[in-house]
């Protein structure tokens, strides 16, 4: 990667430049590599491609789940295919290779069914007590006359944005009608 124009290599102990992607060189994902990678995610601005001799479903779940933006198989990382994935990852684009991107999405598919689903949760939706919470708030009720509107307690009107605030990481009501008019939820 050194003869690479487009890639600079810094050294591990050069603590004056953050770089903006972390490549991770390994032949298994286990948990001292997953803690690495939690450890990269946490330094805020920089990504993650991870290359591994071997890549299987779960580990590769648990790779996503620690921020990793890119993964290359190491038979499949020549010099200019990992130039390639650095690139994209370093412009805010993902990279997992074609075979591994249909597992990973059964997975989080199954997931989805398992965990999220019975609850009435979705990565992707709301339930139908907060899409209608969150309607009433974006028209400009507050709590006392949403609960008397959909027939809850105020208490409960109040969890339900307390929860839908708290899992999807917004910072108010008035961001949380935001996220799900840009989403279109509501």
């Amino acid at each position: 990667m050194r003869t690479r124009p487009e890639v600079s290599l810094l050294a591990s102990d050069d603590e004056e430049l953050t770089p903006q992607v972390v490549v991770v060189v390994v032949d298994v994902i286990d948990e001292e590599v997953l803690r690495t990678l939690r450890v990269i995610q946490r330094g805020g601005t920089t990504r993650g491609v991870l290359v591994a001799t071997e890549i299987d479903e779960q580990k590769l779940v648990s790779a996503a789940e620690c921020g990793v933006a890119g993964v290359v198989r190491r038979s499949e990382a020549s010099p200019d295919h990992l130039a390639r994935v650095i690139a994209s990852v370093a412009k805010g684009e993902g990279h997992v290779p074609a075979d591994l991107l249909g597992r990973l999405l059964d997975q989080v598919g199954r997931l989805q069914g398992q965990v999220r689903g019975p609850r009435g949760l979705y990565f992707a939706s709301l339930s139908s007590r907060e899409t209608d919470v969150l309607r009433l708030v974006a028209e400009g009720y507050d709590t006392s006359e949403i609960a008397t509107r959909l027939a809850y307690s105020e208490r409960t009107i109040k969890n339900v944005l307390h929860e839908v605030m708290t899992r999807l990481q917004l910072r108010n009501r008035s961001h949380a009608v935001a996220y799900a008019l840009r989403n279109r939820l509501i």
